[in-house]
Order: C-alpha cells, then sequence, then structure tokens
C-alpha cells in the first residue's frame, strides 16, 4: 500500500535576534555594568576583577549569540524538526500524528518587543514538550502546524477518544 504524500511545504522558522535580549538581559546589564566600573574606578582595589568579569561574559554572551543563530525549526509535512547547539549540534524530531496540544505564551518582555513562545506537546517519549521560542507574534504558526497534524492523523486514522462529559 502506496501512502499519499504530503501536500505541505517545508517551513524554516528561526527565533528573532531580540529574543537574546529578553533571555540574556541580565547578563548584558551585568557585562555593561562591569566595563563601565572597570573605566571609571582607577583606584577600586578589585580594578581587574571587573575586567575579568566582563570578558567572561562577553564570551558567555557571545556563545549564546551563536547558540541563537543556530536555532532552526523546520516543520515538514509530518515532523517538526528542531536543530541547535554550538559546539554539540542536536536534532529533536517531533511526529505530527502525535501531537496532541498547543500552547501560545507571552512575556512582558515578548510582548513589547512583538514576539512569542510556541509550546507543543506530544505523546513523543523523546519530545513530549517542544517549544519554538522567539517567534514573530503575527505569524500564525500553531494554524498551520494543527493543519499540518490533522492531515497527519487522517493519513494514519489515528482518532482522539475522550472521556469528558
Amino acid at each position: 500500500m502506496e501512502q499519499e504524500k504530503s501536500t505541505f511545504a517545508p517551513l524554516s522558522i528561526r527565533p528573532h535576534w531580540m529574543q537574546l535580549g529578553i533571555n540574556q538581559l541580565i547578563y548584558i546589564i551585568l557585562c555593561i555594568a562591569a566595563y563601565t566600573s572597570y573605566l571609571m574606578f582607577n583606584t577600586f582595589l578589585f580594578r581587574d576583577i571587573l575586567l575579568y568579569l566582563g570578558l567572561f561574559l562577553t564570551l558567555y554572551l557571545l556563545y549564546q549569540v551563536l547558540y541563537l543563530v543556530r536555532m532552526e525549526y523546520i516543520i515538514t509535512g509530518d515532523q517538526i524538526i528542531f536543530l541547535h547547539g554550538v559546539v554539540n549540534h542536536s536534532t529533536d524530531y517531533m511526529e505530527l500524528y502525535r501531537v496532541i496540544d498547543y500552547q501560545q505564551q507571552q512575556s512582558l518582555m515578548q510582548q513589547m518587543i512583538g514576539l512569542k513562545t510556541v509550546v507543543i506537546y506530544s505523546g513523543d517519549r523523546n519530545t513530549p514538550v517542544m517549544k519554538l521560542i522567539g517567534i514573530k507574534e503575527y505569524i500564525d504558526i500553531v494554524r498551520e502546524i494543527r493543519k499540518r497534524v490533522e492531515y497527519n492523523k487522517t493519513q494514519k486514522h489515528i482518532y482522539e477518544i475522550t472521556n469528558r462529559p
């Protein structure tokens, strides 16, 4: 029995760069404060520690930038593929027919910038929860994923039975 091919084109989504500012805001502020304090206080006893702290935070933030740049969500006709990592690059797969529920979240900072986090729950053992962070607010990704999930469940003859009144 030959399975019908999906009619959905793959979607590639990357987190918006402002998500880095949201996630790492405290470290950005500490980094700026360390460098500013280093430059302002010439007679401070621990002046060199501020320089090293600033350098360490700069390296940490550069790593976080690379991590965010390497993140990609690919939504195919039958899977959601999450590529992430800098040194250790990983690929997580979630079969769309296993998706159970969706949720959209927005922190206060995300609301101010116009971003959101989409949380997808599935019956998958390896990836029961997948968070798509830094998605632009106006992109209706849940609707697109929902269409693909319903298509896959229909193709695989999977029906949900609930005991709710």
